[in-house]
């Protein structure tokens, strides 16, 4: 496990952070991670222990037509970057429309103990990967979804992450996290990218901004 330069106090309220873990980014869905079921017996075993005092979850909850799908640019495919609010913005395949199945938070997880489910994705203009803030928007700012807050609320220092995908809603949230100022542990193993030929250099830039990483789930119980 990396070491960080943030506050190791035990008394600091910790929370779960279950990012979009949704039939959508599992095996068979319309924007699957390769491996993504891999990570659901883990995922379970945290969710089932008392290591935390609050668990949230993530949910893409997108309309139909959102912006961000590659069906809504003639002459794109999916995975094409294109400029979107004058940033960059990947075109996906459409997934996580609201009300369909793929959208729902994955089956046989025990979603009872989630205090908090934070929806993300809603606005038809504007991407969000982050459980903190939305990608930029038309204004140029990344408005909050309230999760920091939420967060704080309840006394919450130390945030464990996990879910999907490791190199795009996983590393965002981590970024977010971190810049809020939480001390942030990702789950290694329970994540996995889009890109896996990345990860070895996500894993160091996380690193070098503050995130602890723990490979193994027994060391976070």
């Amino acid at each position: 496990m990396a070491t960080s330069n943030r506050s190791s106090d035990s008394d600091t309220t910790t929370a779960l952070l279950l990012v979009d873990i949704q039939p959508d980014f599992l095996p068979g869905g319309a924007l699957a991670v390769e491996g993504g079921d891999q990570i659901l017996e883990g995922v379970e075993r945290l969710m089932t222990s008392d290591a935390f005092h609050l668990q949230v979850a993530t949910q893409d909850w997108h309309p139909p037509r959102h912006t961000s799908f590659a069906s809504q640019h003639e002459g794109h495919d999916p995975f094409d970057e294109i400029t979107l609010h004058g940033h960059p913005q990947t075109l996906w395949p459409d997934h996580c429309v609201q009300g369909t199945a793929g959208a729902r938070l994955a089956p046989g997880l025990p979603w009872d103990r989630v205090s908090a489910i934070i929806r993300k994705g809603m606005d038809p203009q504007v991407d969000s990967y982050s459980g903190f803030r939305n990608n930029w928007g038309p204004r140029g700012t990344r408005p909050s979804t309230g999760l920091a807050g939420l967060l704080r609320e309840r006394g919450v220092g130390r945030i464990v992450v996990c879910g999907l995908a490791r190199d795009v809603c996983v590393r965002w949230t981590v970024e977010d996290a971190l810049d809020e100022g939480f001390d942030v542990t990702l789950a290694w193993e329970l994540t996995r990218s889009v890109d896996p030929s990345g990860d070895a250099v996500l894993r160091r830039t996380l690193e070098d901004e503050g995130a602890r990483i723990a490979d193994e789930v027994g060391a976070l119980l």
